[in-house]
């Protein structure tokens, strides 16, 4: 008889072989306290390292430990999908395994949790180890993000949360391809929480969210809950149309009832230029948005799992997000 698995953590990796080691212990150590059963419900996002093999091996020796090997590297926020697809918990913890999310916390978001709240979202109120860009350009794009939907989603938090089943039932009803999974948990609403901590440095490795990536996540993040970056390109041309209708209208005047000179080819090229990327920008914005259609009506799975370790059956979307 298979007893219930009380708490699934979900942990998405990439190239963590530096790090997994004492991610395991930690966890382990964790989630011992808690005297109930628990499952690491790994999700090996294409990693090109050790981190696969070394996660084998903890899944034969420990049975808590479970592995699922994607095909190839699918994305931060895929993996975090993926693990919601094959939690089996009544509450399913998202932590990333570079340690800069203390796993010490999940007691006292479990604590909350069983107070009665659905969500419990993990509030950084400091961030040691990351440079001045990325703080203020991460704290810009929150307020930006909050000032563009009229979705509530709690400023600097990350994807570190407790969620309760029927909150992860919910989710895995969402088609979406482009996730981004903060902003989805707090679409889907129920009873919601913080708790505020220090993020500490990443143990060891490099961060898996470069600039790059954090551009697209942030796009993402944007064009799933807002459409007001189009009504914005929309009041830009508007706007330029007007300013260049009363341009037209003081050039008339000046040549026809002044001995003034109308400027020549430099003011002529100068606002064909700012016309021009005007337009070029809310072109680009446009694209964004028939992008994120063009994806959708594609229809493909979000994730192809090569092999899994440690679980007994397959999630219902194992091949993929439906």
């Amino acid at each position: 008889m298979t007893i219930p698995v009380r708490y699934s953590i979900v942990v998405p990796v990439f190239n963590e072989e530096a790090v997994i080691s004492e991610t395991y212990k930690r966890l382990t150590d964790v989630m011992k306290l808690t005297g109930e059963e628990y499952e690491l419900l790994f999700v090996n996002d294409g990693s090109r390292d050790r981190t696969a093999s070394i996660l084998k091996e903890y899944s034969d020796r420990d049975s808590s430990v479970k592995l699922i090997d994607f095909s190839r590297n699918f994305g931060h926020q895929i993996a975090i999908t993926a693990g919601m697809d094959y939690a089996l918990g009544d509450a399913i913890v998202v932590i990333d395994a570079d340690l800069q999310d203390p796993p010490e916390l999940i007691l006292e978001m479990i604590e909350k949790w069983k107070e009665g709240y659905d969500v419990v979202y993990a509030k950084r109120t400091q961030r040691k180890g990351e440079t001045f860009f990325k703080k203020q350009t991460a704290s810009l794009f929150y307020r930006l993000l909050r000032a563009s939907t009229d979705i509530d989603i709690p400023l600097d938090t990350g994807d570190f949360r407790l969620i309760d089943r029927k909150v992860c039932d919910e989710m895995k009803k969402i088609p979406e391809k482009s996730r981004f999974v903060r902003g989805l948990v707090s679409w889907v609403g129920f009873r919601q929480t913080a708790i505020e901590y220090v993020r500490d440095e990443r143990l060891a490795g490099e961060t898996k969210y470069p600039l790059k990536k954090m551009l697209k996540l942030s796009m993402d993040g944007i064009t799933s809950f807002s459409y007001k970056p189009l009504k914005l390109a929309s009041y830009a041309g508007a706007l330029l149309s007007a300013a260049g209708f009363i341009y037209m209208l003081v050039v008339l005047y000046l040549k026809l009832f002044t001995d003034s000179t109308v400027a020549g080819w430099a003011s002529l090229i100068i606002i064909q230029l700012l016309f021009s990327g005007i337009v070029l920008i809310i072109l680009g914005v446009i694209g964004e948005y028939i992008g994120r259609i063009y994806d959708e009506t594609k229809n493909r799975p979000l994730y192809i799992v090569r092999d899994h370790y440690g679980i007994e059956r397959k999630a219902a979307n194992s091949i993929g997000h439906k």
